[in-house]
């Protein structure tokens, strides 16, 4: 499967979102690194996985973590 990476900005622009917001309150608090979105190289920059992201948004965690 082929995933689409967006940076914060590409991201907004998709989402309606301010990108300081994505970076800022939903990043670690919704976006859980490694499934929505990961750090290429051990690096600082982020890269959302719009594939993820697009099926949070419409789905929510029901589907996608498992309940306890």
């Amino acid at each position: 499967m082929s995933n689409t990476y967006l940076t914060a900005e590409e991201l907004s622009m998709r989402i309606k979102y301010d990108a300081r917001t994505i970076r800022d309150q939903l990043k670690d608090a919704i976006l859980l690194e490694g499934v929505h979105y990961i750090r290429p190289f051990g690096g600082r920059k982020i890269l959302f996985i719009w594939e993820s992201v697009e099926q949070l948004m419409l789905f929510g965690y029901s589907d996608v973590l498992p309940t306890k």
